[in-house]
């Protein structure tokens, strides 16, 4: 992108979108996917149950999962204007019937490292039958990502009786982004389909031969990382607001004439609609994991304003990525009064991504878009488990019990007031909160 280098604010946004990016212009020209997969490796530890919150223990059911490839109905329009096919691969998790052999799930690094990772699920397992249909959950990545980057959050909430559908955002994964040539190639198809890939796969799921008879498509969550935070705020009401300035420089484009219509394009609400008004009456809570765009301030204050839905924001204190004010920002100005900003202390923007694989240790490159250094991984994916459960138990579910896990306050450090230890957080045992604080409207 070619940048006015007198214009100091534009300079400082680009500096912010190659952190976005991990520092990718620094990837040798010559990486490319390994040839073949070593054996499926097991990511997690088995941690005694007494170190973890309670709500991150598996459910009842066994876990099935499928990938569907799903296409939408009709051509959309890309940034450009030009009308263009655009379909999904999507990963979906479900309460199943029986468990048989589990599967594995293979994808690969941000420098073409392919890997192959055990799962706790298994393929195209029959769907559970139960008393009362299954609501849906959408998972959606980051720039750049893939379908499983969160699958502990997949499994999980299937376990616990939810159909669960992530997404492979095309033209925004691993898969399809070359860093060694054209790192930011794309980042305007991500700016424009995100919250529309939202919509469409939570309907696609509620059309599908296979779940439809088992979903309930009047109760749904939305989870969302980096990008995917993006567009899980306008999924749930939250409008863009994007300007010449922000139109051109994260678009790449110059032209006037082009900007304003590239601004037409990406200022939508709720999956692409008009008005927040038209979001979907399905969506009962999003979590919005390290969310982007609120330090550029990318979306209508109003629209945050009118959000119903209650939003639970989980941001590092020193994320520099996606910055901890823009989320807290974010967080401030949406209007449900039962969203809450949970902050991670001394992490940055990797608090949603599955433990690293073997093959991402060669590099800081693939390394920097797995770990945190100063927290367990496997704590954090613990924790978002516990969190998300609770989030959609008590929206999406209605189990009001569920809710004083999250009705927790203040540090969760047990830092003595008046010589006497404060009890822990409801769902962690004494100690094992150290690092967290949350607040509330």
């Amino acid at each position: 992108m070619n940048l006015p280098v007198n214009n100091e604010k534009i300079i400082q946004i680009m500096k912010t979108l190659s952190l976005l990016f991990g520092g990718a212009v620094l990837v040798s020209a010559t990486a490319a996917i390994s040839p073949s997969v070593s054996a499926a490796q097991t990511l997690y530890k088995p941690f005694p149950a007494d170190v973890m919150p309670s709500l991150s223990e598996k459910g009842n059911y066994d876990v099935g999962v499928k990938t569907v490839e799903a296409a939408y109905p009709v051509k959309v329009k890309d940034i450009a204007g030009n009308e263009v096919e655009r379909s999904l691969t999507l990963e979906i998790w479900y309460p199943a019937a029986s468990s048989a052999q589990k599967t594995t799930y293979i994808n690969e690094t941000r420098s073409g490292q392919v890997f192959e990772v055990q799962a706790d699920a298994s393929r195209d397992a029959p769907i559970a039958n139960a008393d009362t249909d299954f609501p849906v959950i959408v998972i959606s990545h980051g720039y750049t990502g893939y379908r499983t980057l969160m699958f502990y959050l997949g499994e999980h909430l299937a376990s616990h009786g939810y159909v669960v559908a992530a997404i492979d955002h095309t033209d925004s994964t691993n898969k399809d982004v070359n860093f060694a040539e054209n790192p930011y190639s794309g980042f305007p198809s991500t700016l424009l389909n995100r919250s529309r890939d939202q919509v469409f796969t939570f309907n696609s799921i509620s059309e599908n031969t296979f779940f439809k008879e088992s979903v309930d498509g009047s109760k749904a969550g939305i989870i969302g990382y980096s990008m995917g935070g993006y567009g899980a705020v306008s999924t749930v009401g939250g409008c863009y607001a994007f300007n010449d300035q922000t139109a051109a420089t994260f678009t790449g484009t110059q032209d006037p004439k082009a900007v304003a219509l590239i601004k037409e394009a990406l200022n939508t609400c709720a999956g692409g609609k008009a008005l927040s008004e038209e979001t979907l009456p399905a969506w009962k809570a999003a979590l919005a994991l390290a969310p982007w765009g609120g330090q550029h301030q990318l979306f209508d204050v109003q629209s945050l304003n009118n959000i119903k839905v209650p939003v639970l924001y989980v941001a590092g204190d020193n994320d520099d990525i996606s910055g901890y004010d823009g989320i807290k920002w974010l967080f401030d100005n949406t209007g449900s009064k039962e969203s809450k900003l949970l902050t991670v202390k001394n992490a940055r923007h990797n608090v949603a991504p599955h433990p690293a694989p073997k093959e991402a240790y060669g590099s800081e490159f693939d390394l920097g878009s797995y770990i945190e250094p100063a927290w367990e991984v496997q704590k954090l994916n613990a924790m978002n488990e516990h969190f998300a459960l609770a989030l959609m138990n008590c929206h999406v579910k209605g189990l009001k019990d569920d809710c004083e896990y999250l009705n927790v306050s203040g540090s969760s450090a047990q830092v003595p007031v008046d010589g006497k230890k404060p009890e822990p957080w409801k769902g962690f045992d004494d100690r094992w909160a150290l690092g967290l604080e949350m607040q509330s409207k």
